[in-house]
């Protein structure tokens, strides 16, 4: 079954489906030996693990596309990928969906903010006008060539005008043909509530640290019936701190012995990077081409 068709079936499975966020291969490889049967792979992560910036619209959609092949080739699981604004306009959009389709991605989504956006739990955004989000929505339906890759329209109006207008926007979203709609900001129980009341389709919920704390529990979100909740920077941040403790006790006491049950084993570490999997096809490959030349004598 391929990654879009699973990504599918998740979100029509019973129950909630959780989502770490991966930065970059090693993370989501770990994310799927850990047993999660999707991950997202978001801007702010991104931004943080190439960048060590914060997320404030300053990457493109091109290094996007790099970046998410890579965490794509890594996995086997379903990638749900950050598509920003798109970029632009419709000629954009376009050219986003086409790149993240050739990259691997489950499904992607990207926001009614402008161009260059930021973080939705950051102040000072700004949002299009609606029609030109129904604009690129539809280019972008139209861009893909895989219609089991699911395309996801944001909107980051909730902050700016309020609940209404953010569950008015999803409604149009879904009317135009979007796979599913996301009101970002919209995280309280009766807000999730009626999010699941008006706007058809699956509902994907964000746990993010940038949210702060007071976020709802998975349980909570799995009793409303919530179909999924990303975690798209708990990762990010716990590797932050564990490279930030582990260099602090070396600097601190000039001992790698100090630091060493911070490390994660070798033999585990090339488990997860497959490193036996590698020398198998190796193997192959090598003894393949002694046959072939055994064969020609």
């Amino acid at each position: 079954m391929s990654a879009r068709q699973q990504f599918r079936d998740i979100l029509a499975a019973p129950g909630l489906a959780l989502m770490p966020g991966a930065y970059d291969g090693l993370s989501a490889r770990i994310i799927e030996e850990q047993g999660f049967g999707a991950l997202i792979a978001g801007g702010y992560a991104a931004a943080g693990s190439l960048l060590g910036q914060p997320d404030t619209g300053q990457s493109n959609m091109r290094d996007f596309a790099d970046h998410y092949a890579r965490i794509c080739d890594a996995v086997s699981i379903p990638v749900y990928a950050d598509g920003d604004t798109g970029f632009g306009g419709v000629h954009n959009v376009t050219q986003l969906v086409k790149a993240f389709e050739k990259a691997g991605v489950a499904a992607l989504f990207f926001t009614d903010q402008v161009f260059p956006s930021r973080c939705g739990y950051l102040p000072g955004k700004q949002v299009v006008e609606t029609s030109a989000m129904l604009a690129k929505l539809k280019a972008a339906l139209d861009a893909r060539s895989d219609e089991r890759m699911m395309i996801c329209a944001r909107t980051d109006v909730f902050a700016l005008e309020g609940e209404d207008e953010a569950i008015h926007r999803c409604q149009l979203f879904m009317e135009a043909g979007a796979d599913l709609a996301k009101p970002q900001g919209i995280d309280t129980q009766d807000g999730i509530r009626r999010v699941l009341r008006d706007v058809p389709g699956p509902f994907i919920a964000t746990l993010s640290q940038a949210a702060g704390p007071a976020h709802m529990t998975p349980d909570q979100l799995e009793t409303l019936g919530v179909n999924a909740a990303t975690l798209p920077s708990l990762p990010l941040f716990a590797a932050a701190k564990a490279v930030r403790d582990a260099l602090r006790e070396l600097q601190r006491t000039r001992s790698v012995a100090a630091v060493q049950d911070r490390l994660l084993p070798l033999d585990e570490y090339y488990k997860v990077v497959q490193l036996d999997e590698q020398w198998a096809r190796e193997k192959t490959y090598d003894d393949e081409a002694a046959r072939l030349v055994r064969d020609a004598k």
